[in-house]
């Protein structure tokens, strides 16, 4: 039996269209965490295509997925934050969660900023874990 490629991260997902691809990871480089003393926005979550499914990964998880879980700690708060990015994501029709995983527990959206697209060059979008980069 294969093991699940999402076994134990994520929020596996779905979209309508491929070019929803592109739309989601454009969109999550402007979710995240901000910093408004020097206007930077910490990037929170990404999009992983693995063997043909997509999930939304805490960058954290994606640490954990490097095999870097013994320096990486994820707390609940994390998690919420990961679920509430999801949540509005499907809010906003960019995508469909078919995550068997319970993501009720959801952070205020107080804790997570959305820079509109028109305003994104007045601020610098930090990821702190880069897709297909060097381990």
């Amino acid at each position: 039996m294969e093991e699940d490629v999402f076994s134990g991260v994520g929020v596996e997902i779905a979209f309508d269209r491929k070019e929803d691809f592109l739309k989601i990871k454009e969109t999550l480089t402007r979710i995240g965490v901000a910093s408004k003393r020097d206007n930077k926005l910490y990037q929170s979550c990404h999009i992983l295509h693995k063997k043909g499914r997509y999930a939304i990964l805490h960058f954290k998880e994606l640490f954990v997925l490097d095999g870097k879980e013994d320096v990486t700690f994820i707390d609940e708060n994390d998690y919420a934050r990961r679920n509430a990015i999801v949540k509005l994501l499907a809010e906003w029709k960019l995508l469909r969660i078919i995550s068997n995983k319970n993501i009720d527990d959801v952070a205020p959206m107080s804790q997570v900023k959305v820079i509109p697209f028109a305003e994104k060059k007045n601020w610098s979008l930090v990821a702190k874990y880069t897709i297909g980069g060097k381990k």
